[in-house]
């Protein structure tokens, strides 16, 4: 069944958001960021494939949850779009995926290390980020997640938290809201630059549960004065 057609306004948000992050140096010409139909939730939207900071709203492709165009086009598909279908599917609440290389975070699903809350724009990652080893799910790979199997077992691993892993490939972040996966990917990777540097240090003294959530609570509610910033820097999306 056709979806019908998702608000305009939010087409033109998902544009920005690929900027957005581009901006902020979390994906390059690779990654992406998908949003829950606004009005379907059994369809995303994503953009066709090209590089993020080039995305405009006339690029905004719609799927279902196997990840098959719902509706016609003759633009290319991203190949991982696997990662966002399938975390839909198992998760109700995410209403945006980001899946992202930034540089900072790669180290810790190579040594299995997990990205804890080192201050509290980082509180979401609640008692740590969960771990994916596509060798468990399908032997030896490309590492991409390129079917709904690894699409599956990617969302298995990432449970109910807000950021998983991926050994040598990269993350990927959920949200209930586009903004606030935006967020969150930027600031993963900010905590992944600062673990490391404290790490270096000394014995880190990470939040604990209680205070990830309570500190969660806090800053995510201001969401829209960093995104308002973000947005400021990108300029025209014409």
């Amino acid at each position: 069944m056709t979806p019908p057609k998702p608000d305009p306004a939010l087409l033109e948000k998902l544009a920005i958001a690929n900027r957005i992050l581009y901006d902020q140096n979390v994906v390059d010409g690779f990654g992406h960021v998908s949003v829950r139909h606004d009005k379907s939730p059994e369809h995303f939207l994503l953009s066709c494939n090209r590089a993020p900071g080039l995305v405009s709203p006339e690029d905004i492709l719609t799927y279902d949850l196997n990840g098959d165009l719902a509706v016609a086009s003759d633009k290319r598909s991203y190949l991982e779009r696997f990662i966002h279908s399938e975390i839909y599917r198992a998760r109700p609440d995410v209403m945006s995926v980001v899946h992202s290389h930034s540089q900072s975070v790669i180290p810790f699903g190579a040594t299995g290390q997990r990205l804890r809350p080192i201050f509290h724009m980082s509180g979401f990652l609640g008692s740590g980020s969960a771990l994916f080893e596509i060798r468990d799910a399908g032997g030896n790979t490309d590492l991409l997640i390129r079917d709904t199997g690894l699409g599956k077992a990617l969302a298995q691993s990432l449970g109910k938290h807000n950021c998983v892993l991926m050994r040598g490939h990269g993350s990927t972040t959920v949200a209930p809201s586009l903004e606030l996966a935006v967020y969150r990917a930027i600031y993963a990777e900010v905590n992944a630059k600062l673990q490391i540097q404290a790490a270096a240090l000394g014995p880190v003294n990470f939040l604990n549960e209680e205070e990830a959530a309570l500190a969660a609570a806090s800053t995510e509610g201001q969401v829209v004065r960093a995104w308002d910033l973000w947005r400021g820097r990108i300029g025209s999306i014409a």
